[in-house]
């Protein structure tokens, strides 16, 4: 059984991962001043409409998120140089990747947190950081349209590889799956964020403590 399937312990981290993502963005983008901490593609097109000064969008917020995504996946690269099984150096990123998103909600809970300031611009860090570590680590386990923080490659080969486009739908069902998750991430992360910010953050801790519990172990395993 390959990463092809849904059923693959792999491709299960990896989906658990992506509603994990949801969840990430809907606290930055809806909590934190319009800004994401895993859709970079997003954050370089809103940082351009802050600059030109639309729709009162943020300019500093997009940088460090920016910045942070970037200096995670340096040390996400960095692990990846290490001798280890691809499984193994996700359960030591996913490990990183929980202390921070903690941290984050440890901050929402003490802290008054406030979108455009410092404490709002701390919280966006550390999740970006989390997100640029996880998405290098995800990229170097080569499971093709499953980065895990954006869908634009996943949907693109759900629609070209189609029995439609004239394909054979290979894979179609674990692309399927990408998209539902992440979309369920950002539907319980809305929701949750009308009750409270550390909410989500705390939904979002607790599925990256279960995927380094449960769901890598399993994946490593099938690897042995």
């Amino acid at each position: 059984m390959g990463t092809d399937s849904i059923r693959h312990p792999l491709t299960r981290t990896l989906l658990v991962l992506t509603l994990t993502t949801g969840l990430i963005d809907a606290a930055c983008y809806l909590g934190l001043g319009r800004v994401f901490a895993a859709n970079m593609t997003g954050n370089v097109v809103l940082l351009g409409f802050g600059i030109a000064g639309s729709g009162g969008l943020p300019v500093v917020a997009p940088l460090v998120s920016l910045a942070a995504f970037l200096a995670g996946a340096v040390v996400g690269g960095r692990m990846g140089v290490r001798p280890a099984a691809k499984e193994a150096r996700l359960s030591r990123a996913m490990l990183i990747e929980v202390g921070l998103i903690a941290l984050a909600t440890l901050l929402a809970v003490a802290v008054d947190i406030t979108p455009d300031h410092f404490s709002g611009d701390l919280v966006i860090g550390l999740l970006a950081f989390a997100m640029g570590m996880r998405n290098a680590t995800v990229r170097g386990l080569k499971v093709t349209d499953l980065s895990t923080t954006v869908l634009t490659m996943t949907l693109t080969g759900l629609a070209a590889d189609s029995q439609l486009a004239g394909g054979r739908g290979t894979g179609n069902w674990r692309r399927s799956a990408a998209v539902w998750s992440m979309l369920a991430g950002a539907v319980i992360g809305a929701l949750l964020l009308k009750a409270d910010l550390a909410l989500v953050l705390l939904a979002a801790a607790v599925l990256a403590l279960a995927t380094w519990l449960v769901f890598i172990p399993a994946a490593i395993g099938a690897a042995d």
